[in-house]
């Protein structure tokens, strides 16, 4: 797909793309160039560098526990000088740009601070800017609560969901998601210098790709894409390279298609083994409950069988940043459902193989299992869907693990992939 005469694009840069003045002034003038092409530009920025994780400390510094509200009200502040900063670069190449807080933008939210989800997008002022001719920047990562008119934030990533929203809401053409690396890669390419960009992939895949660890594209992005059928361009701001395409195949899969496109991974989570389970009808639904009602979310579940009659073991996997509520929470409940222990386990790390192959493709769990052996890696847990493998295995050994799959499948590329800035966003 190609950029045309009158198109209406959305464009988000990350936080490394607009790092400092000079990163701002090179991204305005890629804006502007789009702009000189016909396109209607409107452009989605996400705060400099480290500025939120700097918010974060000096929060930290003043307040050991601050209130959610006053948080948000911090954190945005981040976004809009992005969106000022970058205002200010386009009008001075001589080209007429607005800036816009998210509220301003008119991002309606729900009322949660710190993770609330977009409700609605009501874009009346970018639309008059547009009108108007102007290039409209909109601070990412933020809205307004539709009960509370207070200022959110989104989740951290979220510019990502802002950028595709507004596209949709727009009736865009495209949204182009502008990072540090030349696309989506059939790796990490931190960890897999030899792997390979991937033209295109489907929503599908992009979507279990984001959910087992992939950086590129944040979860809710990927989502509200899909639901939204907004074709998503995925580029690095360093370079003109062609990037990877998020969108539906055009075409119907051929035998030449690769089987797997990727290889996921994940280091942030924790594994819990309840042990002594009463081996009676509800005991595992009592645990699960527990975990739910404390507000966290589950990944991987597999029931062993226990050395002890009559009882069980269950391990799951989750957040490990869930991993204390997690614990208090089921040791609260330990007389009522009876188990006898606890094990709690953060040194692991998760190894997803995904590609919409596999359907029709038999051994491919054979082929990742015996490059997991060949490569002298235990896998703990395993879990499967019909185009996802995910792997638990030693955290010290993830990276090994990584390699080992992506080689098995024939993934690797002689080219070397490039890392312009370091994080991948």
């Amino acid at each position: 797909m190609a950029q045309g005469v009158g198109v209406r694009v959305v464009q988000k840069f990350g936080g490394s793309s607009v790092a400092d003045a000079a990163s701002i002034k090179r991204v305005a003038k890629r804006i502007v160039e789009t702009q000189q092409q016909g396109n209607e530009v409107v452009v989605i920025v996400s705060a400099m560098g480290d500025t939120t994780d700097e918010l974060l400390d000096l929060a930290g510094q003043v307040s050991p526990n601050p209130r959610a509200r006053e948080l948000d009200m911090l954190l945005t502040a981040g976004e809009r000088m992005s969106a000022a900063l970058l205002a200010m670069a386009i009008n001075d190449l001589g080209y007429t740009a607005r800036s816009f807080t998210g509220s301003q933008a008119g991002v309606i939210t729900t009322e949660k601070h710190g993770d609330a989800r977009i409700i609605d997008i009501t874009p009346g002022r970018i639309e008059s800017a547009l009108d108007e001719g102007d290039v409209v920047i909109v601070a990412g990562f933020q809205g307004v609560s539709q009960t509370t008119k207070d200022v959110t934030t989104l989740g951290r990533g979220a510019s990502d969901t802002t950028a595709v929203a507004l596209a949709a809401a727009l009736k865009a053409g495209y949204c182009e998601i502008y990072s540090d690396v030349d696309g989506v890669f059939t790796a990490d390419p931190r960890i897999v210098p030899g792997a390979s960009r991937i033209p295109q992939i489907s929503y599908e895949e992009m979507l279990e790709m984001a959910a087992n660890g992939a950086k590129i594209l944040h979860l809710r992005c990927v989502e509200y894409a899909g639901r939204e059928g907004v074709p998503v361009h995925v580029r690095s701001s360093f370079s003109d390279k062609p990037g990877t395409w998020v969108k539906d195949s055009e075409e119907e899969r051929t035998v030449e298609d690769p089987i797997i496109t990727g290889i996921a991974h994940d280091r942030s989570e924790a594994k819990i083994t309840v042990i002594g389970v009463p081996d009676r009808l509800g005991a595992a639904g009592q645990i699960f409950t527990t975990v739910a009602e404390a507000g966290i979310n589950i990944d991987m579940i597999v029931q062993n069988v226990s050395v002890a009659e009559g009882t069980t073991a269950i391990t799951f996997t989750l957040p490990q940043s869930d991993g204390d509520a997690a614990m208090a929470a089921l040791r609260a409940a330990k007389p009522t459902i009876g188990f006898s222990d606890l094990i709690y386990n953060d040194k692991i790390g998760k190894v997803s193989v995904i590609g919409v192959g596999m359907r029709s493709h038999p051994g491919v769990s054979a082929t990742a299992f015996r490059a997991m052996a060949e490569a002298g890696i235990n896998i703990e847990m395993i879990s499967t869907s019909e185009i996802r493998i995910s792997m638990i295995v030693d955290s010290d050994l993830l990276d090994k693990a990584v390699r080992a799959v992506h080689t098995a499948f024939g993934l690797d590329s002689e080219g070397q992939a490039v890392v312009y800035a370091g994080t991948g966003r």
